[in-house]
């Protein structure tokens, strides 16, 4: 098996963590209105369930408020009601019209907490990147046994240990950059 194969095997495996690294952010409130704190939510749509988004807009008209306009007038009380049950933490307010979310500030030991929270998910992120690495290591470690040059073979893992550090390095960037958004005020 070829080095690069392995390499670039071990890194779609990495961008794959950094997208759901990307989408565990998005989930995480900061204070600041964002429609993809709703991703999550899922709604009963004539028999089948449904994300939020397949049946209603979502929109943010400012940063304190998060508008969910229904299709369907009817789906106004089951759109609220799957938001009240999910783990958003938000009460809705429903007019007969749209439902608004407002997004309360956070306290201080809320930021803390959440900063904590995202520490945490950060850090299982680069868990399973070095993993990542350490699978395409034996890999490259087998292929030598198997009759693969040892220079082709060490160059091979100089390469993935970049590959590895670069995605350390985004990981650590993205986090960086969460905990500013969530300690802003």
């Amino acid at each position: 098996m070829e080095t690069t194969k392995i390499k670039q095997e071990a890194e779609e495996k990495m961008e794959m963590t950094l997208e759901f690294l990307d989408e565990t952010f998005s989930r995480i409130r900061a204070g600041r209105a964002n429609p993809r704190i709703l991703d999550g939510v899922r709604v009963e749509y004539y028999g089948s369930i449904v994300p939020l988004s397949n049946v209603a807009t979502v929109t943010t008209p400012d940063a304190k408020t998060i508008l969910v306009q229904p299709w369907e007038k009817q789906m106004l009380k089951v759109v609220e009601k799957a938001i009240q049950d999910s783990d958003v933490g938000i009460t809705p307010e429903n007019n007969g019209e749209v439902i608004r979310l407002g997004i309360p500030p956070l306290t201080e030991e809320r930021r803390k907490q959440l900063v904590k929270q995202t520490k945490q998910e950060a850090e299982d992120a680069k868990i399973s990147i070095r993993n990542a690495r350490r699978e395409g290591m034996d890999e490259i470690k087998k292929a030598v046994k198997q009759g693969l040059a040892e220079d082709v073979g060490k160059d091979g893992e100089n390469e993935l240990q970049k590959v590895h550090d670069k995605f350390i390095k985004r990981v650590d960037d993205m986090f960086a950059e969460k905990e500013k958004e969530i300690l802003t005020v």
